[in-house]
This record gives structure tokens, sequence and C-alpha cells, in this order.
């Protein structure tokens, strides 16, 4: 679509598509891919968009914090068209199904000087940063729960109490009992009948986008979607309507076919959504759940504060800046962060911004060398810190990786460190940071192989944290994988989709190795891979430090895809894509006993059971005498969608674990 248009709050969108006939929502998809093109701005900061000769639609953004510089069209009188049958026309909602989505929870919080908004990705395949807005994916914890009609949250299905709220930082150690500012978290309310209602017509919403699946889901299907996402919000669950808005943005660059989307992103999505819907539905009342349409920013009173790196922030939603990550003395992680409307060139420029927090003489890179001694802190629970007028903060002399606090970050193995994030049920979109110290291994395909310096000490992927090209992550990793054996200490953060894969956000030199990189006095023993540029003075020059034989680089094994499990995904994702009818054909063309026998004879037999039930209830459709469908709700279907989902999350987490510990 074209970039011109403005950012359309969900509900305006909703409440267009709601009004036409039923005759003009066939056409209407059609409509919305034709009418982007055609988009002009005009002096005055409106958006028109031909339709003709007869037709002209006039968008009239106002002022607000919309991917754009004139904001987000917010209410429906900002849209207008010249036909005769306006505001009820076919043009004036395919303009506003062309524009993208706005995040309604951009507001100001009393205690920041900018909106933080929610996370997001760009580009090719990345992790979703927690601090970027429209994110994809925000997968749960693995579970199983209920449809909307369950009595319980988990009926005898043993599965583990839902992880941490998404994107909390917890300090190294902790179960989760308490929040990066030491507040212990808040009790769970009942639901209200209002929120209930509202939690079950999100789900069917959900399971009848579904159903219908990319091919399907077009502008009718994600109206539906919206329209019971904003009634959510309403109501009090802001968690489940962001969580209905990742689902659209999904479907349309979907079916978009944009760059770096994959199914498997949509499959993430779609079951979080479910998840979410399915507990509340249900009258489970956990602050996970419902979550909160504003960080609340608590008092954390006095604190020290040390710079460990920092790390660029690109949204698919128009949204750029940086995030520089903090350590406490006790172990506690935190983080400054700036992201707004401006996308690449703002995450490029942000890197060395003003740090704007209690009159702090730093820029963000001198805050991730440095250090900051704050009065009267205000922290959200994900260990943010706030900007608030009482906030006072003056600089510190930064500290090296080789001391404390920092050096307990890469005293522990790292398969260690991700077993604790997995048994503690941390939220895979936000993984929290961790440290080792690697030898380089050389390259294979995309990956930079290295090998962690302990005994017995499995082989790693490291993988770019972001992969756009104008920024440098790839190109310090290529520069990296032409020294075989040089010795790295590496801070990031686990990509818990993958197995042994690292995103690195730094590296630094090892203490004691010879063959080491060699940084500037001024960089402090580390060089943020998102912002600083390796060259050729910063590695060991062979005259002086001659490197070691390089070894040759074994070949990876890959427990996720040589798993059988790969068919129980492949049906999730046909599902995903072609809607319900894909999955029932695709059991009829290959036979259960065909397609599930080899998970049962592994062993997964509980995959197979899953995966047939699915394919079984998908072809499901009883009629009644005149041929008509005497049970059409998608509700079975989901729900069996919902529990092969989350069996395969829960599993996949089991080798992703034995991954990191495995030794090759």
């Amino acid at each position: 679509m074209s970039t011109e248009l403005p950012a359309v709050a969900p509900e305006v969108l909703a409440e267009a598509v709601e009004s036409l006939t039923a005759r003009l929502r066939k056409k209407l998809d059609a409509a919305i891919e034709s009418c982007g093109a055609g988009a002009a701005r005009e002096a005055d900061g409106s958006v028109t968009v031909r339709f003709g000769e007869d037709a002209v639609v006039t968008l009239r953004p106002g002022p607000g914090p919309g991917p754009g510089p004139e904001g987000m069209v917010t209410r429906a009188e900002q849209a207008v068209c010249s036909c005769l049958l306006a505001p009820r026309c076919l043009h004036r909602t395919a303009v506003l199904g062309a524009c993208p989505l706005a995040d309604p929870a951009l507001e100001p919080h009393p205690s920041t000087e900018a909106a933080q908004p929610e996370p997001a990705a760009e580009g090719a395949r990345a992790p979703e940063h927690p601090h970027a807005p429209g994110t994809l994916g925000t997968p749960e914890p693995p579970q199983a729960p209920p449809g909307p009609d369950a009595p319980t949250a988990a009926d005898g299905s043993g599965a583990a109490e839902p992880g941490p709220a998404p994107g909390s930082l917890q300090a190294p150690g902790s179960a989760g009992a308490t929040t990066a500012a030491g507040a212990p978290p808040a009790p769970s309310k009942p639901l209200t009948a209002a929120q209930t209602a509202a939690a079950v017509a999100l789900w069917q919403a959900a399971a009848e986008a579904l159903a219908a699946g990319v091919t399907a889901g077009g502008a009718v299907v994600q109206a539906e979607l919206l329209r019971a996402a904003h009634t959510a919000r309403l109501a009090g669950l802001p968690a489940a309507e962001a969580a209905a808005l990742r689902v659209v943005r999904g479907l349309r660059a979907a079916r978009e076919r944009r760059a770096g989307q994959r199914l498997a992103d949509l499959t993430g999505v779609f079951r979080a959504l479910l998840h979410t819907t399915a507990l509340l539905a249900a009258g489970s009342a956990d602050p996970a759940l419902t979550g909160t349409s504003r960080r609340a920013y608590t008092p954390g009173g006095s604190l020290r504060v040390h710079g460990l790196c920092r790390e660029p922030v690109l949204s698919a939603t128009g949204y750029g800046g940086v995030v520089t990550h903090l350590l406490a003395p006790d172990g506690a992680h935190y983080s400054v962060a700036d992201v707004r409307p401006g996308g690449l060139a703002r995450a490029r420029g942000a890197g060395s911004a003003s740090v704007a927090l209690g009159g702090a003489t730093l820029d963000h890179a001198g805050l991730a060398r440095g250090g900051l001694r704050i009065v009267g802190a205000t922290v959200s629970p994900e260990g943010r810190l706030g900007a608030g007028r009482s906030v006072r903060a003056t600089p510190l002399r930064g500290t090296s990786w080789t001391g404390e606090p920092a050096a307990a970050l890469f005293a522990r193995p790292a398969a260690e460190a991700v077993a604790g994030q997995l048994a503690a049920g941390s939220d895979e979109s936000a993984p929290a940071l961790l440290g080792c110290d690697v030898t380089v291994v050389g390259a294979a395909g995309e990956h930079l192989v290295v090998r962690e310096l302990r005994e017995d000490a499995p082989l790693l992927r490291l993988l770019p944290a972001h992969p756009h090209p104008e920024l440098p992550h790839a190109e310090n990793l290529r520069k990296l994988a032409r020294y075989p054996g040089l010795a790295l200490r590496v801070l990031g953060r686990p990509d818990l989709d993958r197995a042994a894969t690292l995103r690195p956000l730094a590296v630094g030199p090892v203490p004691g190795a010879e063959y080491t990189l060699r940084l500037p006095e001024e960089w402090l023993g580390r060089a943020d891979l998102g912002y600083d540029r390796l060259q050729g003075a910063h590695f060991p020059h062979p005259s002086t430090t001659p490197a070691p034989a390089p070894a040759a680089v074994p070949d990876l094994p890959d427990p996720l895809g040589d798993s059988p499990l790969w068919r129980t995904r492949r049906l999730l994702e046909t599902g995903i894509a072609g809607g319900r009818r894909a999955v029932a054909e695709a059991a009829r063309a290959d036979g259960p006993v065909a397609a599930y026998g080899p998970l049962r004879r592994a062993g997964l037999t509980a995959a197979a059971e899953l995966a047939t039930a699915l394919a079984t209830e998908a072809d499901r459709r009883p009629r009644d005498v005149f041929g008509r469908l005497s049970d059409p709700s998608a509700d079975g279907y989901a729900r069996a969608w919902l529990a092969a989902a989350t069996h395969l999350a829960a599993a996949e987490r089991l080798l992703v674990a034995a991954s990191w510990a495995a030794t090759r």
C-alpha cells in the first residue's frame, strides 16, 4: 500500500466495513488493492484518493502519534467521500482498508516524556522487540487451554501456569515473584460480565478468522476481528485487543506477500490470540492475560545502574529508536527507551541522541558505556525507567564487562541460563539477555558458528539481532566469521524458536585471551553490533598474534527440522494459509495413518492424536436433509487447532532446550 496513506484507528475501519451491504462487501478486497496507488497529499495536509471522475475520498488526519507526521484518522468524520452513497460507500471503506492500522494505545504516560509503544518487527524475520510497536507475535507459554465454554483454565491437562507478562525483565535467578522494581505482582480481580462477554465474542471472531485462513481472511473477516478487539478494549482487556491487532496485521502482511512474512509467525500470533481469549472466556483473571492499557510506572527509589549495550529498534508500523540496556548491582535489568515515529532514519540516529532522563547530560552511546545514579526513579513492570519530573539523574563512570555487575552475566554457562529461562516460562518474544565467552569456528550459511569456551560446550549459532541491511548487525557478523579461532565475549538474546541460536547485541574481547578483539579504549571493552562497525584495526594482526589453526565447520544438526514434528507444523501452517478447508483436503489426500504414523513410531503419540483430531474436526461438516450446515460454528475446529499448536510449541521448546545442552 502507498506510504502516503495515514494510519486509521481500528474501530473506524470496523464501523465502515459493517455499514456496507453484502453486495459491496464482496467487492471490498479488490477495491482495497486498487486504491492505494492513487493517493495524493494536498497542501493542507489531507490525503485524497480518486475513484474515476465522480468519487474522491478525502482523509483529514488529526495531530497524533501516528506513523506519519500528520497523525491518524481516529474519527469517522475525518474520512469523507464525494459520491452519493457516502458514507456507506465502497470508495470510503476501501481507502480506510488500505490505510495502515494505528496502535490505539499510543498515549503518553505522566511519568514519561514520550509515548512508549508496544512491540514490532520489520523486514526479514527477526525476534520481535519489546520496545517496538505493532509486533507480529507474542507467543504464550506452552499450555493447553480449553475453549471458551470450558469450566476451568486447564482441564486436567497438567499445563503450566501462565508465565510473566510479555516484555518483563527479571533479575538473574528470579522466579518471577517480583517485578524489576521490587513490587509484588498485582492481585487478580474477577472478570466482569462485560469482560467475559467481550472475550467470548473475540474468541468467536478469532475462530472464524482461523477457519477462513489467509486465502479467505480479507477485509470483512479482519473487520470482524477489529470490531471484537475494540469491544475488548472498552471492556478493559487491552492484552486481548493487542493480540487481535497482531493477527490482523499478520493477515494483511501475508495477503500482500510482504518480504520476510512467514506462516510460522502468523501461526504464533493466532496461537497467542486463541490462548488469551480462551482463558479469558473461561473466567481466568490473570493480570498477564488482561493486561494494562498503559505502562504503570511505580516509584523505584534511588538506583545505581550501569550500561551494558544499546540496541536499535525498527518497527513495521513506522517507528524507530534505540533501547539502552542497564544493569543494577543486585543483577536487576533495566532499560531506557527512545522509540518514536521515524523508521530507519530514527533508529540509526537515536543511538547518539540525548537521554531524556532526569536532566542527565548523556547520550545513549555514553549511557551504554557509562552509568547513572538516579534519585526518585520510576520503573515499569518490564524494568523500563521513566522520565518523570521528580526524577533526577547523575552520570556515573562506566565499568567494563570484566567488573561487577556485568561479569556475573558471563559467569553462568549459556545452557544453564537458557534452561532457567525456559523453566521460568520466560516470554518468547523478549527473553532475558545472557552472556558467554566463545571462540569463532566459521560461517555456515546464514549462521556464524561459535563454540562456548567451556569443557564439553555445544556449538552455538549466531544470527543478526536485526537483519535490516542498513543496520550493521549482519556486516559485523560477516567480519567476525573471517577470523576462525577468535575469542569473543558475546552479550545477546537467545532465540527460543531455533536450536542453540543466539542473537548478539554486543561483543568484546575475552579477558586473558591473546587472539581476541582489540577495541578502542573509549569503547570500554565492547562494541554495539547495531551501531558500531568493526574495522580491520579491531582484529588481531597476524604478524603480531598468530591465529590458531582453523577447524572445519561441522554440520549442525537441527533437532526441530529433523524431528517428525514437522508434520504437525505443516498441518497447522496449512490451516493458516488455506483455512479449515485446506486442512480437510490435506487430510483426505494423505490419510491420517500415512501422515501421522511416523509420529507414533517416534513415540510422539500425543502429537499424532492431536493432529488426527484436528484433521477430523476440519472435515466434520454435518448437514441437514436440505444440504445446509447444521453446525456452522468454527468453535470446535479452533479448539482442536489450538490444542495441536500448543502441544507443538511445548514440544519444540523441549527440543530447543536440549540443543543448548548437547555437545558436538
